[in-house]
């Protein structure tokens, strides 16, 4: 969805023998790559419960599955919404609040018009964009409880203006962090999980070392298929999730323009820059983070930052940017803590 894997979990290395068997699970999903590693004494390959998580997923959120609910949602042609749909909705719109903003899951029409989604792009106009934005100023849709008392309760969504979601920042880190909650239910306690680059890692690795996890340094272009890796960091029981504009853009008369999409302006974001990692508790709000850290840029973010204290989920954050051309970094204390020297 939203990322390529801009992260790289570092190579194993495989020492004592105090864990479990090492499981390790490859494949692709949601237009990436996912890499699973877990320790299990009863070695069970969980391939067939993970893929159910993944359709389930792919079935519920994905802009590219044309049959898809959030597809059935946007185009009108459904109108009830499962308990995950519901779930993620909530998520999604407490950090629309909390960010002022910065995330808003509901700029779908937006991202289509400027060709991030599965349509062409079309010259977008500020009559267009004037038009939208109003949109979503107002109250945008109504959610009606519908048969609660059912095994699987449904909800009922009713749009108040025509607007789409596009959960795109959010669900990757989402998808991690219901794969998490399987392998918590199963009893395995040693794990990490990358979705598409949205990290998520509990425990230690064989040799009682937390896990590693590359955050790669920003490609020049697109199509750049090497990795390099910027840094590297310590993870033990938190999710990292990287966002970045330098894989996903487009360019016109010799400008670069990003997919990330300020909410506010109804444009591309046009600063600095390049990638922003956060570590969090959970994947998907790691996932948020980042996406509106992208928005806000370097001096809004440390602001934003800087004005919740409180919030121990967004105090560890990595930002790399652009001066005069050259790759710059800035990293929060508590991120510092957990680079390895």
């Amino acid at each position: 969805m939203k990322h390529i894997a801009l992260l790289l979990i570092a190579a194993l290395t495989l020492a004592s023998c105090h864990h479990d068997p090492l499981v390790t699970l490859q494949g692709e999903t949601q237009g990436s790559y996912y890499t699973i590693r877990y320790y299990d004494q009863q070695q069970r390959n969980l391939t067939p419960q993970i893929d159910s998580i993944l359709t389930l997923v792919d079935n519920t959120l994905s802009l590219w599955n044309e049959n898809s609910l959030i597809r059935r949602i946007n185009n009108g042609t459904d109108s009830l919404i499962t308990p995950l749909f519901h779930d993620l909705l909530t998520k999604a719109n407490t950090m629309r609040l909390y960010t002022n903003g910065a995330l808003d899951c509901r700029i779908g029409t937006l991202v289509k018009l400027y060709g991030f989604g599965f349509e062409k792009r079309t010259e977008v106009t500020q009559q267009q964009i004037d038009t939208i934005l109003s949109q979503l100023s107002r109250q945008t849709y109504l959610i009606a409880d519908s048969n609660l008392s059912l095994p699987s309760p449904t909800y009922t969504l009713r749009h108040l203006e025509p607007f789409e979601f596009d959960f795109n920042a959010i669900a990757q880190g989402y998808t991690s962090d219901l794969i998490g909650h399987l392998f918590d239910s199963l009893g395995i306690n040693n794990y990490i999980i990358n979705i598409g680059g949205e990290v998520l890692a509990k425990g230690t690795k064989e040799n009682g070392e937390n896990w590693s996890v590359g955050i790669e340094r920003p490609a020049t272009h697109f199509y750049d298929t090497v990795q390099n890796i910027e840094t590297i960091i310590n993870l033990h029981d938190k999710s990292v999730v990287t966002s970045g504009n330098y894989r996903k853009y487009y360019e016109k008369d010799g400008i670069r323009y990003s997919h990330t999409i300020n909410p506010a302006t109804g444009r591309p974001v046009d600063h600095a820059l390049l990638s922003v990692s956060v570590i969090s508790d959970h994947a998907w709000y790691a996932d948020a983070m980042a996406t509106a850290f992208m928005v806000m840029g370097l001096e809004q973010s440390l602001q934003f930052i800087n004005s919740h204290p409180e919030n121990p989920d967004i105090q560890a954050v990595y930002f790399i940017y652009n001066e005069n051309g050259e790759y710059r970094t800035h990293s929060t204390p508590a991120f510092d803590s957990i680079i390895q020297k």
